[in-house]
């Protein structure tokens, strides 16, 4: 069965003028209109631009209730290949269960120029990894929804509102929970940018990158926005910071 996106949360490609492009992900429940502005700003500075849409997402809840790691993995990875179809020097950029997806992509491609992870979760807990596991054999099929965490009133993220259980269940077991231990061994150039008041991924969880990576990393702190920090108060900082970042790297 084909589901209909969700109008604006549709994949985005960009052709630029130099050798420089730039890969951008979603996170967990979202879709590309939450990272659409980011792919947008790096569209104008003459970057090729890849904004996937990650299996599952943007359509509804019941289709990505039978995705996994695997499927948003791969999706990630096809459009890093378009994107090398294009040019040389890439830069991943990746909000959330995006900026995870972010670290798995440097942890096989060392020829990254650098990454940006906005928000990312990047540990699983087992305390949740059990919670989930227990509440899928019970039946369970989803949990409230976790999207539209902004600060500013005028804005609502379009995301899936409840948050489907197995494909929690796995990207913390089958993503994150390997992937925590390859953080010492990225040394591709980090730009991490953390919201202070994040209601969905702790700040702990950028502390603990932070303090395993293997390369050099540097923090911006952002004290007015949520979680979805691309759409709210300082999401211009973000432009700015990530674009600043991605012209140094692939100078």
């Amino acid at each position: 069965m084909t589901h209909a996106v969700i109008p604006g949360a549709e994949a985005w490609s960009h052709i630029g003028s130099g050798d420089v492009g730039a890969l951008v992900i979603h996170g967990f429940t979202g879709n590309p209109s939450s990272m659409r502005e980011v792919a947008e700003v790096f569209g104008a500075a003459g970057f090729h631009v890849e904004l996937p849409r990650l299996a599952g997402h943007g359509t509804t809840v019941e289709e990505m209730m039978d995705t996994r790691w695997a499927d948003w993995t791969r999706d990630a990875e096809q459009a890093l290949a378009r994107l090398r179809m294009r040019c040389s020097k890439i830069v991943v950029v990746g909000l959330s269960m995006g900026g995870a997806i972010t670290l798995w992509l440097a942890s096989r491609h060392i020829d990254l120029a650098g990454i940006v992870c906005i928000n990312p979760t990047t540990q699983s807990s087992a305390k949740k990894l059990f919670g989930a596991r227990l509440a899928v054999k019970m039946g369970k099929k989803s949990l409230p929804a976790i999207g539209s965490d902004i600060a500013d009133p005028a804005v609502k993220e379009s995301s899936y509102d409840a948050t489907p259980l197995a494909a929690a269940v796995s990207l913390f077991a089958d993503g994150l929970k390997p992937l925590s231990k390859k953080y010492p061994a990225i040394t591709i150039p980090l730009l991490l940018i953390t919201s202070t008041n994040d209601h969905v991924v702790n700040p702990q969880e950028s502390a603990f990158l932070m303090g395993t990576y293997g390369g050099t990393a540097e923090q911006v702190m952002l004290e007015r926005s949520f979680h979805v920090a691309t759409q709210d108060y300082e999401k211009d900082v973000i432009h700015t910071r990530a674009l600043e970042f991605a012209k140094r790297v692939t100078a």
